[in-house]
């Protein structure tokens, strides 16, 4: 099986470089180990650091050197639409106060689709679409991904390719830990 595991820079890519496509939903793209299927049928393991989002157009690799291209998948979502500016900020601020992912678009919000956020926003006066359409939320304030990085143009580790992983059972001795007496 295919193991991805580096994020690498676009820069000289062309399409003929990209050995496949990884098309995945936005919650998906949120989680940091995921076994997934590519565009070509073939089985691929992603490991990323906890936190990490993988966002559409994003080029993995892993030990084989073959790069694959991160595509959103298109999901079920709302597009929230305003008469005015103030309008959609009243309901930018109101998802927020939900703690809700949204996408920013320029005069529309993206977020997904939820009946219930789907009657608040209405009754706020916003018009509410649904569609399916790739999910892209704003990673927010404190979320990185802002790319500031000292080495802009080579490969970035997300996360190391663990050989195996201890699972602790709650019958396991627990593991001595040096200089403390029991």
């Amino acid at each position: 099986m295919l193991t991805l595991h580096t994020k690498i820079e676009p820069a000289g890519m062309r399409d003929g470089d990209v050995y496949a496509q990884l098309v995945l939903p936005y919650e998906l793209r949120e989680k940091c180990r995921l076994r997934a299927t590519l565009s070509n049928g073939e089985e691929v393991a992603v490991f990323t650091v906890r936190g990490t989002v993988l966002r559409d157009g994003d080029l993995l690799t892993g030990e084989e050197r073959r790069v694959v291209r991160v595509v959103a998948a298109p999901e079920p979502t709302y597009r929230v639409s305003c008469a005015d500016a103030h309008a959609l900020l009243r309901c930018a601020f109101h998802l927020g106060n939900r703690h809700t992912q949204a996408q920013v678009g320029d005069g529309f919000l993206r977020i997904r689709a939820d009946a219930v956020l789907r009657e608040m926003l209405a009754g706020l006066g916003a018009r509410v679409e649904q569609e399916m359409a790739a999910f892209e939320p704003e990673s927010g304030a404190y979320g990185g991904g802002h790319g500031h990085r000292d080495d802009a143009h080579g490969p970035h580790l997300l996360a190391p390719i663990p050989l195996r992983q201890k699972i602790h059972r709650p019958g396991d001795a627990p593991a001595e830990t040096p200089g403390v007496d029991s």
